[in-house]
């Protein structure tokens, strides 16, 4: 696959480079916020070769190209993004994002009528960038947006969750098979390998939420660090001892959201000659202050309430929160508001060492499978089938994408079929309360890093039965061949 052609393609139908204000990527999809979009733009998008689907999110783009792929064509689309920011021109511009090689000798001949042409243009796209705005500062409440900026502190991190906790899931099934093997030097390398990405969650995350919340990043870092420090425990303080890591990424949150405001405040007041001595010093003295005396108890007592929450929903009401929280989260990943609950997941792992509920959440995207197999064994279009066949070996992967947007979401009711599904095998998951050790991936491979291996899998094809029983139950109006 020509990773260049399909950003070219994809940067030809979104441009030109004034038209695109950001581009960023998650696991899958490479989000766009542009200043003017249009429905044809996005019909066409969807027809180029690698791209699994388009969502319209209101102030972004999001283009799903699935993982792996999605890195390559957003390095590629930023490469095209910084050339054409290099040498833009207004004639680039009037013509809508193409490259113009020449000019024909009548129009240099005609220059009123190219100039005309070039203020249509603009004013055109000044309307759209106007318009668009509009709709970003309605879409953009205080709710959406810290959602969107934790979300960013986050899905960083996905990579590191999902080595060490592949890692550890492994080791976890190799110890019950060779018990022996536990004791060797090899294991215990691996082991704290598996742990490593819990030892630097709170640099990683002091450091990411700085950056967003607009402070200094290292100064993030080192709060981050500066909670978790082991010498906290030999500090005693009003009731008692200190303990480090108390309150986990909560309150690492909390002390770079208030580092930043701090920062920004002192910038304004300190001598812009003793800035660079007296901002960090006063930024970690006065943030690190409040952040041991106030944030990380309140860190801690949220951290215990998300805990209990989860383990308490899921505890007591075992296969029936199973079913509700594997049946309502499909609509959540078309939506693309999955990632909001990655902290939840990350505090999850910090406490136990597991998430109880990424593996209830997963089942969504087996549900889909079920679904998009009966799809296949009913529907007569040729098409379809072939769109199905290279579809699902990424859905058993977990990459569900291609499914929603290509297969149950346009059917209509193959999508609460696969809810259906989802929603089954979150019942199993729940109800013998099966852990995972990472987070970012779903599907087949989750099962490594799980600590109930058959559990999951018997979860796993139930979510495929149950979707397939729903789908070929509730019916599909079979599309008809294209002539």
């Amino acid at each position: 696959m020509n990773y260049t052609d399909i950003a070219r393609q994809v940067f030809a139908l979104t441009g030109p480079a004034d038209n695109i204000e950001s581009a960023t990527h998650c696991m899958t999809r490479l989000r766009l916020v542009l200043h003017d979009k249009k429905p044809e733009q996005i019909e066409a998008l969807k027809k180029i070769e690698g791209v699994l689907g388009v969502y319209d999110a209101g102030e972004e783009l999001q283009i799903i190209f699935g993982p792996g792929r999605v890195d390559r064509v957003t390095e590629a689309f930023l490469q095209e993004l910084e050339a054409a920011r290099a040498g833009a021109s207004p004639a680039s511009l009037s013509s809508g994002g193409a490259q113009s090689v020449g000019r024909s000798a009548a129009a240099e001949q005609t220059p009123q009528v190219e100039s005309a042409a070039q203020a249509a243009a603009k004013a055109e796209i000044g309307d759209g960038k106007a318009l668009h705005a509009k709709i970003r500062a309605k879409n953009a409440t205080p709710i959406k947006l810290l959602f969107k900026r934790i979300a960013s502190i986050f899905i960083p991190l996905i990579p590191a969750f999902i080595a060490c906790g592949l890692i550890s899931g492994t080791l976890n099934v190799v110890s019950k098979v060779d018990p022996a093997f536990a004791q060797t030097a090899v294991y215990q390398l691996l082991a704290i390998g598996g742990s490593t990405v819990f030892w630097g969650m709170n640099l990683f995350v002091g450091y990411n939420a700085a950056k967003e919340f607009g402070g200094t990043p290292i100064l993030g870092g080192i709060l981050g660090a500066l909670l978790a420090h082991p010498g906290l425990a030999s500090v005693e303080l009003a009731d008692g001892p200190l303990v480090p890591g108390r309150g986990g990424v909560i309150s690492v949150l909390l002390v770079a959201a208030l580092a930043a405001f701090v920062e920004k405040r002192l910038r304004r007041i300190i001598p812009e000659m003793f800035s660079l001595f007296l901002t960090p010093l006063f930024i970690f003295l006065i943030a690190g202050t409040i952040a041991i005396c106030v944030l990380q108890p309140l860190g801690g007592f949220l951290s215990d309430c998300i805990g209990t929450a989860a383990t308490s929903a899921i505890g007591s009401g075992g296969a029936i929160t199973g079913f509700i929280l594997g049946g309502t989260f499909l609509p959540m990943v078309m939506l693309g508001i999955h990632q909001t609950l990655t902290p939840i997941h990350a505090e999850l792992l910090a406490r136990y060492g597991v998430t109880i509920l990424l593996p209830v959440l997963a089942m969504a995207g087996a549900g889909q499978v079920g679904a998009s197999f009966a799809v296949y064994c009913k529907t007569k279009n040729r098409f379809l089938k072939k769109t199905i066949a290279s579809a699902l070996p990424v859905g058993i992967m977990g990459v569900g994408e291609p499914l929603i947007y290509g297969v149950t979401l346009p059917l209509g009711k193959p999508f609460i079929g696969a809810c259906i599904g989802g929603a089954c095998g979150g019942a199993v998951q729940a109800q013998f309360m099966v852990g995972a050790a990472t987070l970012g991936i779903s599907g087949l491979p989750l099962a490594a890093a799980t600590d109930q291996i058959p559990v999951y899998l018997l979860g796993l094809v139930t979510a495929y039965i149950g979707g397939f029983i729903a789908t070929w139950l509730i019916g599909f109006d079979d599309p008809p061949e294209e002539s």
